[in-house]
């Protein structure tokens, strides 16, 4: 019998063998969590793999220059030239009108999704898996034509209308989304190993999670920017000046510590980088609010079949007379100031993208430590990789596409009328009727008849 017992335990299936371990280890886990937290950390962190850092992709001729310089006081250099720099590029894509700016959206949320695809790929090493970073790509390819196709229904639909192809495709765009996205979904199943199962469903949850967070953001801030390009401007260079102001304030002033997550954040960078980004949001509000290039709709022009920037402002770009508070007349003197409406509303802006902005970048912080990385990549010298740029961005777009859904947008009479066309000829009708008994009711028909007499 004890023979058998000894045999037993040697044929014991392999499988079950690593069952028995993993629950063993789940108690142990669970018993470290008992001693203390500090213990249950070490124990998960351990089984985090290191992910290699990045090599210093730092200039020659900035390295040679600073090389006397403390490393503080180098990577302050660093930042500061390379963050002039890329303020320098987004004015030139600002100039360069609003296609540029889609195109450039587009190919920054192509590379943030390949950075956070590729931690995903070292943390797991999952290099080995079947077709899974070709299936990523192919959900991001996916996604992307469900989200722009949508765009192009919604702002073009004079031009798609035109079209045949387009006609159709827009029609049974849903269908054909849906469509792409199951044969992915089928791939995926297929693709599938015994020995793989459980870190191919990890990769495949990590992809999703990255669609969501990169290409879905990325989809409102275009539509930001068709609202008018001043909604794509301001928030981006709130979130900029907040990063610049909060850096600055806790390099020379910064002693409290903010948050965990992030030490070298502290109190007088958070509040002194809050000042001057509400500042900032108002002056810069107000110097783009007076240009019709900036505060227009963007709009696709079926003539030219270019897009245009013409309009007459709305009442929120029309400057306007504001009476303030007796606190603020005792001590500016002023009883009243002409303000643009969009100013008051840059308030809200700035405010969110200095006190609600950064939680995307602790956000983020939290992430790299989770995986003891220090950049998601080594892209921009002194500032990681892009979605270590754009940490705060996506959730700033958020913001403002339901700030302007909720307080600014009405109803798009171009939308209402796509919706009208797409009715049969005997419901066009009615409500054809319905409208003009309602505008006769009011006393609008007569008038608009005489003017147009």
């Amino acid at each position: 019998m004890t023979e058998l017992r000894h045999r037993g335990a040697k044929d014991t299936d392999p499988t079950l063998q690593q069952q028995s371990s993993e629950d063993k280890g789940s108690d142990s886990e669970l018993k470290g969590e008992k001693d203390g937290a500090s213990d249950s950390e070490a124990k998960v962190d351990s089984g985090v793999p290191e992910v290699p850092v990045p090599a210093d992709d730092t200039p020659v001729v900035l390295n040679k220059a600073l090389s006397g310089l403390s490393s503080r006081w180098k990577n302050w250099w660093i930042r500061g030239i390379l963050t002039l720099a890329m303020i320098s590029f987004f004015f030139l894509i600002i100039y360069l009108g609003p296609m540029v700016l889609m195109m450039i959206v587009l190919i920054v949320q192509i590379k943030c999704f390949q950075e956070i695809i590729t931690i995903g790929y070292n943390v797991y090493h999952s290099y080995h898996l079947p077709w899974f970073r070709t299936l990523s790509w192919y959900f991001l390819l996916c996604v992307n034509y469900f989200f722009y196709g949508e765009t192009v229904t919604d702002y073009f639909f004079t031009l798609v209308q035109r079209e045949e192809p387009l006609r159709i495709l827009s029609k049974y765009h849903r269908f054909i989304s849906f469509a792409l996205y199951l044969t992915g979904f089928c791939m995926f199943v297929l693709s599938l190993v015994k020995k793989h199962y459980r870190l191919q469903f990890y990769m495949f949850g990590w992809t999703h999670v990255t669609l969501l967070i990169v290409v879905t953001q990325s989809h409102l801030i275009i539509h930001n920017l068709f609202e008018g390009m001043i909604w794509f401007i301001v928030p981006i260079s709130c979130v900029i000046c907040n990063d610049i102001m909060a850096y600055m304030f806790g390099f020379f002033f910064g002693r409290t510590p903010l948050i965990k997550l992030s030490p070298k954040k502290t109190w007088e960078g958070f509040i002194g980088g809050l000042f001057s980004t509400i500042v900032f949001g108002i002056m810069f509000s107000y110097l783009m609010a007076g240009y019709r290039y900036f505060v227009c709709p963007v709009e696709f022009n079926n003539d030219s079949n270019r897009f245009q920037v013409d309009c007459e402002p709305s009442e929120l770009f029309q400057l306007q007379d504001y009476i303030l508070p007796g606190v603020l007349q005792s001590f500016t003197g002023w009883s009243t100031v002409r303000l643009y409406p969009f100013q008051i509303h840059s308030i809200a802006l700035s405010s969110f993208a200095s006190i609600v902005g950064p939680f995307g970048g602790f956000f983020a912080s939290g992430f790299k430590r989770a995986f003891k990385i220090k950049d998601f990549a080594n892209t921009i010298p002194g500032h990681g990789g892009i979605m270590d740029r754009f940490d705060c961005q996506y959730l700033m777009a958020t913001f403002v596409n339901v700030y302007i859904a909720s307080f600014i947008r009405g109803p798009n009479p171009s939308k209402v009328i796509q919706q009208l066309l797409a009715l049969r000829v005997d419901q066009q009708l009615h409500i054809f009727n319905s409208l003009k008994a309602h505008l006769t009711e009011k006393g609008l028909l007569p008038a608009l008849e005489g003017a147009a007499a």
